[in-house]
């Protein structure tokens, strides 16, 4: 029986996060914010994609999102996914949207959301999980998912190809080991930059006691605060639990450099986003310098503005750095992350992937898992980030134990939204918002 999609609903969900300076860091103010799509179907299952935005953000790509909806509604999913790639193209490379990025921005982003929905909805019609979903498709299927074009240079169909099949080796086992313990993370939630000392203090000593032995801080505020800050955190996990720090962009590339010379001190274990996101030489310049810095214990990460797998592939080539960070939501949904992925085991970068915001986690979870069982086959430096907000408002949230995921059981891509939660938290018009 084919499914077709009938509709495409498009909500403005925003939070007002910006008051308690949860997710504020050195550039970004703002109310956590999703555009959020519904396919509705003529099977009576509905699937939910989103993009994550801060504020007024969402008009910007609520509106690209109804812009590209003509290419997915009243198209069935059979069709769409005998053809992904071509499916893929009519909303990356839209002939008259197109010319705003290209595949980068606010379409990009739109088209992320659009596609995602469209894999939740398969994933629902298969009763699956997507980490599922994906580990288990045949490798030619997988293959024929990604557009390769832009790619070859750095990875080839053959070569994804002999990636995926080495994959098929010990997945049983993999999936049985994260039935049992779960997947290493990371929790962002103990080192807003809009923190004060006494309440870093206080996340820094809970989070550890609830089991967390990676944890991640905001720095790029007076270089003086960015340390003593560090000094606290530090402090109270010892000396073995791994302390992250993300820049979030705001340094010069040698400013990069001054400051990590100092925060070399706390033994930084990465740092992210040191400098623009685009500055492919710069971020390789400082992953040289910080390697010198720390005798090679630092190492720089990024990805969660990384725009496009053509990005991805440039700081790959360019040994620009040592943990790669996708994110679900910026790049085109799930078809160019299996590229971004591929590549990332082509060059043997682990993959900790950006998370956080509004419903990240619930998505990134399920592209780790399948990293891990079919693609990475380690759990060598891998971690998903974890950021404990708004997880209230999903039908199917994350689940922790001891710093570790547990496994995603539901059908689908973790991104459905309590009905209830939209119509209190949609804008202009929800109840938060009059």
């Amino acid at each position: 029986m084919s499914v077709t999609v009938t509709a495409v609903d498009v909500h403005d969900v925003r939070f007002p996060t910006a008051a308690a300076g949860d997710g504020s860091d050195a550039i970004n103010r703002g109310d956590y914010s999703a555009s959020y799509v519904e396919l509705r179907t003529d099977a009576g299952v509905t699937g939910a994609g989103f993009t994550f935005t801060n504020g007024r953000g969402n008009e910007l790509t609520c509106a690209a999102i109804q812009a590209l909806a003509h290419h997915v509604r009243g198209r069935t999913v059979e069709e769409i996914f005998a053809d992904p790639v071509a499916f893929w193209r009519s909303l990356s490379a839209d002939v008259q949207l197109r010319w705003l990025g290209p595949e980068k921005g606010v379409i990009h982003m739109a088209t992320g959301a659009l596609v995602n929905a469209v894999w939740d909805l398969r994933a629902k019609l298969a009763g699956k999980p997507m980490w599922q979903l994906l580990a288990e498709l045949p490798t030619e299927e997988l293959v024929a998912s990604i557009d390769f074009h832009h790619i070859t240079d750095a990875l080839t169909p053959d070569e994804a190809a002999a990636i995926l099949d080495k994959g098929l080796i010990g997945l049983d086992e993999r999936r049985a080991g994260l039935e049992r313990d779960g997947f290493p993370s990371y929790t962002t939630s103990v080192g807003w930059l809009g923190y004060p000392d006494d309440k870093v203090r206080a996340l820094t000593r809970q989070a550890y006691a609830d089991g967390w032995r990676a944890m991640k801080m905001k720095v790029g505020g007076p270089p003086a605060d960015d340390l003593r800050r560090a000094r606290i955190i530090r402090e109270e996990i010892g000396p073995d639990a791994l302390l992250m720090m993300d820049a979030n962009q705001v340094w010069d590339v040698d400013e990069a450099i001054t400051n990590m010379a100092a925060l070399a001190e706390v033994d930084p274990y990465w740092i992210e986003e040191p400098t623009h996101a685009d500055d492919i030489l710069g971020h390789a310049r400082i992953a040289r310098a910080v390697t010198g810095l720390t005798d090679g214990r630092c190492r720089v990460a990024t990805g969660e503005v990384a725009a496009n797998r053509v990005i991805f592939k440039q700081l790959l080539q360019a040994e620009a750095i040592g943990v790669m960070q996708i994110d679900a939501c910026r790049v085109g949904g799930v078809n160019e992350v299996l590229a971004e992925i591929l590549m990332a085991a082509k060059f043997g970068v682990p993959i900790c992937p950006h998370s956080g915001g509004v419903g990240l986690c619930e998505y990134v979870q399920h592209l780790a898992v399948f990293d891990y069982l079919r693609v990475g086959t380690s759990l060598d430096g891998r971690m998903v980030e974890y950021v404990d907000h708004l997880h209230e408002h999903f039908v199917d949230p994350v689940r922790t134990r001891e710093g570790r995921y547990l496994l995603p059981q539901a059908p689908g891509y973790s991104s459905t939204m309590k009905p209830e939660s939209i119509a209190e938290f949609r804008f202009p018009d929800g109840p938060v918002w009059r």
